[in-house]
This record gives structure tokens, sequence and C-alpha cells, in this order.
């Protein structure tokens, strides 16, 4: 098996363990699917951020509208006596005008916050450093996660239109958002290798080689986007230690340029005394003034 270290421009995103003889289509589908999944869980857990401090998303037609417009055109969020959290709520109002304000209690929240500290860490880029693979079954194991803690907080389910139970049921719009720019259809998904395009049609062996037991650096872009920039031949860490040395030995220039020709007279080898200073026993003789 080969491990396939995903990255997306410069910055680590996840490791794949697949085969050599696996198709590109193949590898191009899983990669675009996980990165996607990651990119998912991501939003899903910045929405119940909020949703643990502000409660459901409000009607469409009531996001962003003040309580005096509201009122005046006699809107009315039928939702928010239905799905409310589990043991209560208190009020804290969204200055986004987003959700309804109805926050949950201390312990609804925590099990929220809870939930999504354990998904991100179950996708987390970290897990690069660690030589961890991902797969298909973390991602999903994470939405668990996050849908069981959603289900905890509101027994009675949360409206169709909160973008945390759009993002469950696949139907999310991210159209005019910044998420639309990030996420790759596996359509439009493209392979780097070395710098060589990995070409529909062939297998991962035709582009690698035969070494199963190996770990390479795969980059992930659109279609539109063409070749993403080669791997730096050296490290960042490497990079510093480097441009440090250089550092060094040109303070060591400087220091020498600066030195006088006949320093060496402040030697003790070059003392016509110093015989004389060692057999009486006054070498390193210090006196206190």
């Amino acid at each position: 098996m080969v491990l396939l270290c995903i990255k997306r421009g410069d910055e680590n995103q996840f490791l794949i363990e697949t085969k050599l003889s696996q198709p590109i289509e193949t590898v191009n589908e899983e990669v675009a699917s996980i990165y996607n999944g990651r990119l998912k869980i991501s939003r899903i857990c910045s929405e119940m951020e909020d949703l643990s401090n502000h409660g459901i998303s409000l009607p469409p037609n009531m996001v962003g509208l003040t309580d005096e417009q509201i009122e005046e055109l006699h809107l009315k969020d039928e939702f928010s006596e239905s799905c409310y959290p589990s043991g209560g709520f208190v009020m804290n109002k969204d200055p986004t005008g987003r959700r309804n304000g109805q926050q949950p209690l201390a312990n609804m929240q925590q099990i929220l916050k809870n939930a999504i500290a354990e998904a991100k860490n179950l996708v987390t880029k970290k897990l690069v450093g660690e030589n961890k693979c991902l797969t298909h079954g973390d991602v999903q194991k994470a939405l668990d996660i996050l849908k069981g803690a959603t289900r905890i907080c509101y027994p009675m389910d949360i409206p169709s239109y909160d973008p945390i139970k759009m993002e469950f049921m696949n139907i999310e719009d991210l159209h005019g958002k910044q998420a639309s720019l990030e996420v790759i259809e596996p359509s439009c998904c493209q392979l780097w290798f070395a710098g060589r395009l990995l070409l529909p049609g062939k297998l991962l062996k035709d582009f690698m080689g035969n070494n199963e037991k190996s770990k390479v650096i795969v980059k992930i872009a659109r279609k539109q986007e063409g070749a993403p920039s080669r791997e730096l031949p050296i490290t960042e860490e490497q990079r510093k230690q480097m441009m440090l040395m250089a550092y060094r030995r040109q303070e060591e220039l400087k220091k020498l340029e600066q030195d006088d020709d006949d320093i060496y007279l402040n030697s003790s080898w070059s003392d016509s005394n110093s015989m004389r200073k060692h057999v009486h026993g006054l070498e390193n003789v210090k006196f206190k003034f």
C-alpha cells in the first residue's frame, strides 16, 4: 500500500492509503470525497458553535430583519415553539440576526462543544504529522458525532432550513459564499504528482512506479487552476537553519576584519616574560584597587 500525502497549495490536508494498481479516476473520486467531507465538517462545526450560543436559525424570510420589521410584516417563527433545546433555554440575541436567540442551557452547550472538539480531532490536519491516514469512515464518524449531539440537544429536531440540517441532508446551498470556492467537485478535481498531472485512464503506478512501500506528495486542484506550485527542495525549518548559519558566519567575518594585525601581541605565547612568570608563579595575577 502506498501513502499519498494530499496537499492543497503548500498546506498538508490528510493522508490516504491506496494501491498503485488503482485507476486515477478512483483515486480522484476518493480524494475529492474526503477533502469535501472535511470541509463539510468544518462548516457544521462553525454553525453548531452559533447554535450553542444563539439557538436555531430563523425562517429565511425573517433572517436579518429587526424586531420592528418582523412585527410590522406580521412574521412569526412557528418552529421556535416546537424546536427548542432540551431542558429549556435562556435568551441570548444573535447580533447577526440569523438565529432566534434561544440559547441552550449550560449542560447542553457542553454536549455540543464536546462533539465539535471530537469531530475536529478526527479529521484534523495534524494527523499528517502523526502519520495517520484518513478514511471515509473517519469522516462519517465525525458527522455521526455531530448529528448525535444535535439530536440530544434538540430531541424535536431542528428546522429543515437550518444550515446544520441542510448539511446533514446534503442539500446545503453554498452559492455566493466563501465555502463554495473551497469545495472541489470530483468532476473538476485534478491530482498532480512531481509537477505531472495524473491523467484519467491510467493507473497510479504509471506515474509513481511499482514500489508500494512509499510515501509521496500529491496536490489537489481544480481543472481551471492549472498546475500547482512545485514542492520546495528544502523545508522551512531547514531554510531557517541555513539562514542562521550564514548570519553567524557573516558576524565572524566582520569580527575578523575589525581585529588589528598585531592583536597577537596580547597573547600569552608572545610575551617575552612568560617563562619567568611561570617559574615564579606570577601567571594570571590580578590586583584589586
